[in-house]
């Protein structure tokens, strides 16, 4: 926190807050009594804290009440964006300062819930917490920060963050398949028994710590626990803290945290949209990851088409795609369809990467066929494909003259609509960054 000044005289928080630093922190605006009346929190405490003292601020009426208000201000620097969301969220709920009061008991702000009672206990963004069984973090100030935060503490500590029911005796679960997070190193995959119950709420632990600000302490248990490890020749165990050691060391290199966060679920219920498209298409599992396509055509004539992925009926945006559209000229949705089929299967079958089990195409049976024939044309089996169109909500299906119609409050329809205007948002997302840009990248 700033030093206090020597001078009798308090220096206006107007001037104070340019010697601020430029780099993450917490702020704390007081009254004439030296009261806290409001905690933000910032990625560049010098320019967020200075914005409070504009004309636009003074006449805002988020901020026109506050202004007048405040007679001094402080600062809390830290090391990342990551740890100024979880300190905002700490002191306003011990401070309760009066212009913060909205956060106080409001159920409807975003919270970090672990499952503590489960054997794997799983961590959750949530607007409804539970009233027993869990631990809270919260309440937090901006939901997209916060799920950036939850993504990027996953890359760090592994945790899972699936529904899954998972127990440690039973056997079963060593034939269960993970989920993509395993196998880009963001969770230790309890699901498939990879880890012991002991050595995962190990790590649960370490996240609370992390969450609850003991950092230091955090860093101490940790290197100690990698020496011993070291010491008793469990060089991969050693390795792994080392590794953790090092994540947490770069939190403050993450950039925007709005940038990490998964898009926001609503009116879906994952688990019900499963077993719904289990029901209805008869499928011989319960679909685990689904795959939207669409394409989307740019000013000027070119191009682009998007993949996004979806795991246990939720959006995954570490495996979303982009593609420029390479072979065809002009506006053929069909044929830019086969290629970016196409490109991304070949992708898939040269990697040795699994199969989407459900591929969701945007679009009528033009599409549908387009995607067909490009799976057949590289020697593909393919999974279950199906295309969306979007003016009667029809399900064409591979084969089937006459659409499937679903009734309009199916949970089914409700997720492949929400994987459908994921993607076609995702593209049309690419006409905004390309036209930021001088010339074409591919990135795919």
């Amino acid at each position: 926190m700033t030093a206090p000044t020597e001078s009798s005289e308090p220096i206006d928080p107007r001037e104070k807050v340019r010697t601020f630093p430029t780099s993450p922190g917490v702020y704390l605006m007081k009254d004439a009594r030296g009261r806290v009346i409001y905690v933000g929190k910032a990625v560049n405490l010098r320019n967020r804290a200075s914005s409070y003292f504009t004309k636009q601020a003074a006449e805002d009426f988020r901020t026109a009440n506050l202004v007048p208000e405040i007679k001094d201000i402080d600062f809390i620097p830290v090391d990342s964006e990551v740890d100024a969301l979880l300190l905002e969220a700490r002191l306003i709920k011990d401070i309760q300062p009066q212009f913060n009061k909205e956060l106080k008991d409001d159920k409807t702000f975003p919270y970090l819930e672990i499952f503590i009672r489960e054997e794997f206990p799983r961590v959750e963004f949530t607007r409804k917490p539970r009233s027993r069984g869990t631990k809270l973090y919260g309440p937090f100030t901006n939901a997209k920060k916060l799920r950036g935060a939850i993504a990027v503490l996953q890359q760090v500590f592994r945790f899972r963050n699936c529904s899954l029911d998972i127990k440690e005796a039973e056997d079963r679960w060593r034939w269960f398949r993970p989920c993509l997070l395993a196998s880009i190193n963001q969770c230790t995959a309890p699901c498939n028994l990879r880890i012991s119950r002991e050595d995962y709420r190990r790590d649960i632990r370490k996240l609370r710590l992390f969450l609850e600000g003991k950092k230091k302490r955090l860093f101490r248990e940790l290197r100690e626990e990698m020496t011993a490890a070291a010491a008793e020749l469990k060089f991969e165990k050693a390795a792994r803290l080392r590794d953790q050691i090092k994540a947490l060391e770069n939190l403050n290199l993450r950039g925007d945290l709005k940038q990490h966060a998964q898009p926001e679920v609503f009116q879906v219920d994952p688990r019900r949209g499963l077993l719904g498209l289990k029901k209805i298409f008869e499928l011989p599992n319960l679909p685990r990851r689904i795959e939207g396509m669409d394409i989307a055509h740019l000013q000027g004539g070119e191009t682009v088409a998007s993949c996004v992925q979806f795991i246990d009926g939720l959006p995954f945006k570490h495996g979303y795609k982009r593609f420029k559209i390479r072979t065809v000229d002009g506006v053929d949705d069909f044929a830019s369809m086969r290629e970016v089929v196409s490109r991304h299967f070949r992708r898939l079958q040269q990697e040795g990467e699994a199969f989407p089990d459900i591929l969701l195409i945007d679009g009528g049976k033009g599409q549908l066929g387009a995607a067909m024939a490009a799976l057949s044309s590289i020697g593909v089996t393919a999974p279950f494909v199906c295309s969306l169109a979007k003016r009667e909500e029809e399900i064409f299906l591979p084969g089937d003259s006459e659409p499937r119609i679903l009734s309009k409050h199916s949970f089914a329809l409700r997720l492949l609509q929400y994987v459908r205007d994921e993607s076609h948002r995702f593209a049309q997302s690419y006409h905004h960054l390309l036209r930021k840009k001088s010339t074409f990248d591919d990135t795919e």
